[in-house]
C-alpha cells in the first residue's frame, strides 16, 4: 500500500525490557562527565586557592575541627599553612599546641615551636599514618597516665585502659630540641627524656640517635642513657635496635632489643642485665622488700604485656650463690611478685640475711658483730633487725625456691624446698623442707604483721637423723655411732624481729634419742665418770660404743625462758640428768648435767658439768665447787688416815634408777617420767627455773649446799 501525502510515519515501537537504549546511555555518560568535570574543576579551584593562599585562612577552622575530633583544645599561635604541594598535604604550624585532659598535671600534651611536614593524603583515610618528611623544632610531649590507670593523655577516644603510644611512619626527619615527659602514678614513675638532634642527609639519618634522661621511680632517682642504633629503620617503622643503661641506687641495668617502633615495647622480648651491691636495693626501688644480698649479677629476658613484666631465662649469682629461674611482676592495684627459682649451691653466708644478718659483716667479722649491727646487745647473736612491716603490707608475693646443697663447714644441709607466700602483710614460709645429715627437717613459720606487734609462730620438725653425721663438724665421729635423734620445736611469740618474737615466746622444745650407740669418748666426757674414762683411756678402748637406751632433751618455754622439762638420758651404765635452762631474752645459758652410775665405780667425781655463758660464747664448767669439795675431803682423809681412804671420796655406789623409755620416747614432761619399776621420778625437776629480774635462768638452790654452780644436785 502506498502512503498518501497527509499520512505521517508511525513512531517506533517502545523498547522491550532488557533491550539496550543507546541514546539513554549517551545521556548518562554526558551527565557523569559533567559531574566529574565539575568535581575536578572544584578540586582544582580548591587546590589553586589553597596553593595561592597556603591555606592560612583555614587556621580557625583547623583548630575547631581537630579540637572537636580530639576533644582537646588545639591552637596555633603563629603562622599556619595547610595545602597540597602538589599532591602531598603540606602542614606547617608555629607555636602549635594540643591540650591535655583536665586531670593531667600539665596543660599541654604536645607543644612545638615549629612543625613542618608532608603527609600522604590517603594515609589519613586508610592504613597507617605516613609522613614523607618531618621538620620539628623544640617539640615537647607530655605522656601521662591517670591515677586509676584507666586513661592516658595520648588516647583521644576515651578508650578505657588507653591505647599504646603509636608513631606514624616517617620517611625523612629533622628533629631538634625534643623532650618527652612520662608519668605513671600507679608505678610512681616520673621520667624526663631528651632526644639528641636528628638531621637527615639524602633521606638518611646516618647515625645513632642518643637519648638521655633522669627521673624517679617511687622515691629513688635514676639516670638513663640510650641509643637507637638503626634510626633510619625506626623512621620507616622497621626494626629498631635499642640499647640503654639505667643507674639507680647503686644498681646498673642494661637493656637491649629490637623494637618495631621507637616507643613500642609491648610484647617485645628485651635482653636485660643487672648488677649491683645488693639486690634488695634493686627491688626496693619498686617497693618490694627482700633480704639483703651480697654483690649480684643477673641477666635474663623481659617481656612487657600491659601491667605484667615477665622475666625469664634468669641466670646469675648473688655473693657465692647461683640463681636461675623466672620472675613475674604484676603492677596492678597491688604489686605482686610470682617467682620460681633454682639454686645448685647456696653459700651459708649468703643465707644470713634470712634471719636479719648483713652477709658482708658475717663473712668479715662473724655473727656477733652482725647481730650488733642490727642493734643487739653485746654477746648476743639473735638479730634485732625489724621486719619491713609497711613494705610487706604494700605488695604480695609467691615464691618457690629449690636449693641443691648448702656449703657449710659444720651442718650438712641439702635438698631445700621453700614455699613462700606473702599476702597483705602475712608472710608464711610453709612448707620449708630440707635434708640434714640423712635426716629430714620440715618447718612452717608465719610472721603475721597484720597483728601488732607481729604474731610469729615456729613449728620445726626433725625426722630421725644419724647423730654421727649431724654432729661430725662438732667433734662427734660417725665411726661407732648408730644413735639417732628426732625432735620438734613449737613456739609462738610477738615481735617484729627474730629476737623479739623468741623473747616473748611460749611453747616447747623436745629432742628424743631412741636406742643406739655413741662414740665412747664423747659420752664419757659428758657423763664425767672419771674412773671409767681413765680406765678406758689407759686400756686403749676409747672407741668402744656406749649403749644409749633412750634419751630426752626437752624444754618448756614461758615468756622467752626455756626450762629443762626434762633432760634425761638412760645409758647402759649411767642415767644422765640435767637441770636449768636458757633465755631467749638475754641469750644467757645456765645448765648443769650429772651422771648417776648404775654400777660401782672408783674415781667418779659425780659433780655437775656446767654449761654457762651465752649463745654466742658458751663455756663448759667441769671442775665445779662440788668436785673441788670432794677433792678437799679426799686430801684430808689421806692426811689423817691412809692414802687409800682418800679414794673413798670419789666412789660412786651405783644407785642410779634406770629410766622407763616409754615417757622419754613420747617426749613427755618431767612430771610424767617414771623409773623402770613404774615409780615417779623425783630427780628430774618440774620444768621450771628460778628466774632473776634480768632474765637469767637458774635451777633453784638449797641453802645448806655449798656448791654455787646451779644448786640443783
Amino acid at each position: 500500500m502506498e502512503m498518501t501525502a497527509d499520512q505521517t510515519p508511525a513512531p517506533p515501537p517502545p523498547a522491550e525490557p532488557g533491550m539496550h537504549d543507546p541514546e539513554a546511555g549517551r545521556r548518562k555518560r554526558r551527565i557523569l562527565w559533567r559531574v566529574l568535570g565539575g568535581i575536578v574543576v572544584a578540586l582544582f579551584a580548591v587546590w589553586l586557592v589553597l596553593f595561592v593562599t597556603k591555606g592560612r585562612f583555614l587556621k580557625s577552622t583547623f583548630e575547631s575541627f581537630v579540637g572537636g575530633q580530639t576533644h582537646r583544645k588545639v591552637t596555633v599561635g603563629g603562622d599556619f599553612q595547610l595545602y597540597f604541594a602538589p599532591f602531598r598535604i603540606k602542614f606547617y604550624a608555629e607555636d602549635f599546641r594540643i591540650a591535655n585532659p583536665e586531670w593531667a598535671s600539665r596543660p599541654d600534651l604536645f607543644v612545638a615551636k615549629r612543625i613542618d611536614t608532608r603527609i600522604a593524603p590517603l594515609s589519613l583515610l586508610f592504613g597507617k599514618r605516613r609522613m614523607y618528611w618531618l621538620d620539628l623544632a623544640d617539640g615537647s610531649a607530655d605522656l601521662e597516665w591517670n591515677a586509676a590507670h584507666t586513661a592516658n593523655t595520648w588516647t583521644f577516644d576515651g578508650k578505657k585502659g588507653g591505647k599504646p603510644l603509636e608513631f606514624p611512619r616517617i620517611d625523612v626527619a629533622t628533629v631538634r630540641g625534643t623532650t618527652v615527659r612520662y608519668v605513671d602514678p600507679r608505678m610512681r614513675v616520673l621520667a624526663d627524656l631528651k632526644l639528641e638532634d636528628i638531621t637527615s642527609t639524602d633521606a638518611r639519618i646516618g647515625k645513632a640517635v642518643g637519648v638521655t634522661g633522669k627521673g624517679r621511680i617511687r622515691d629513688t632517682p635514676f639516670t638513663l642513657v640510650a641509643q637507637l642504633l638503626s634510626p633510619d629503620a625506626t623512621a620507616n617503622r622497621g626494626q629498631n635496635k635499642l640499647t640503654g643503661r639505667i643507674r639507680a641506687a647503686g644498681n646498673v641495668v642494661d637493656v637491649a632489643g629490637t623494637l618495631p617502633s621507637i616507643a613500642d615495647i609491648e610484647n617485645v622480648p628485651l635482653q636485660v642485665a643487672a648488677r649491683g651491691r645488693n639486690m634488695s636495693e634493686l627491688l626496693g626501688i619498686i617497693g618490694v622488700a627482700i633480704p639483703n644480698t651480697r654483690t649480684y649479677r643477673l641477666r635474663g629476658q623481659m617481656v612487657k604485656d600491659g601491667d605484667v613484666y615477665t622475666f625469664t631465662r634468669i641466670r646469675g649469682v648473688a655473693g657465692k650463690t647461683d640463681l636461675a629461674g623466672k620472675l613475674t611482676i604484676t603492677n596492678g592495684e597491688r604489686v605482686h611478685l610470682d617467682s620460681v627459682l633454682t639454686t645448685k649451691s647456696l653459700d651459708i653466708v649468703d643465707a644470713a640475711p634470712f634471719i636479719g644478718y648483713n652477709p658482708d659483716i658475717v663473712e668479715a667479722k662473724g655473727a656477733v658483730a652482725a647481730a650488733a649491727a642490727t642493734g643487739a646487745a653485746p654477746q648476743r647473736i639473735l638479730p634485732e633487725a625489724a621486719l619491713p612491716v609497711e613494705t610487706m603490707r604494700a605488695f604480695d608475693a609467691d615464691l618457690k625456691w629449690t636449693i641443691g646443697v648448702v656449703r657449710s663447714r659444720n651442718l650438712p644441709i641439702s635438698n631445700i624446698d621453700l614455699t613462700l607466700d606473702l599476702e597483705r602483710g602475712r608472710l608464711a614460709l610453709s612448707p620449708l623442707t630440707f635434708a640434714m645429715a640423712r635426716g629430714n627437717v620440715a618447718s612452717d613459720t608465719v610472721f603475721d604483721t597484720r597483728q601488732r606487734p607481729s604474731a610469729v609462730t615456729y613449728d620445726i620438725r626433725l625426722a630421725p637423723t644419724p647423730m654421727g653425721r649431724l654432729l661430725k663438724g662438732y667433734g662427734l665421729a660417725e665411726s661407732g655411732t648408730t644413735g639417732t635423734i628426732k625432735g620438734r620445736i613449737q613456739l609462738a611469740g610477738r615481735g617484729d624481729s627474730v629476737h623479739d618474737s623468741l623473747a616473748t615466746s611460749q611453747g616447747r622444745i623436745a629432742f628424743v634419742m631412741p636406742q643406739g650407740t655413741l662414740w665412747t669418748r664423747n659420752v664419757q666426757l659428758a657423763e664425767l665418770d672419771l674412773g671409767t674414762f681413765v680406765q678406758k683411756m689407759f686400756e686403749g678402748k676409747l672407741e668402744k660404743p656406749v649403749e644409749v637406751n633412750c634419751g630426752l632433751l626437752a624444754f618448756t618455754v614461758r615468756n622467752g625462758i626455756a626450762a629443762a622439762d626434762p633432760i634425761l638420758i638412760d645409758t647402759s651404765k649411767n642415767v644422765i640428768l640435767g637441770r636449768g635452762g636458757f633465755s631467749f631474752r638475754t641469750e644467757a645459758m645456765d645448765l648443769a648435767f650429772r651422771a648417776d652410775g648404775k654400777k660401782f665405780s672408783l674415781f667418779s667425781g659425780q659433780s655437775p658439768v656446767g654449761l654457762k655463758g651465752y649463745f654466742s660464747k658458751p663455756s663448759l664448767d667441769i671442775i665445779s665447787d662440788q668436785l673441788m669439795g670432794r677433792a678437799g675431803i679426799g686430801l684430808g682423809l689421806s692426811l689423817v688416815a691412809t692414802p687409800l681412804a682418800g679414794v673413798l671420796a670419789f666412789v660412786d655406789v651405783g644407785d642410779a634408777k634406770s629410766a622407763a623409755c616409754g615417757p622419754i620416747l613420747s617426749g613427755a614432761r618431767a612430771s610424767q617420767q617414771r623409773t623402770t619399776k613404774g615409780e615417779k621420778r623425783d630427780d628430774v625437776g618440774n620444768g621450771t627455773t628460778a628466774t632473776a629480774e634480768d632474765g637469767k635462768t637458774g635451777a633453784g638452790q638449797k641453802k645448806d649446799q655449798r656448791k654455787k654452780f646451779l644448786g640443783i644436785f
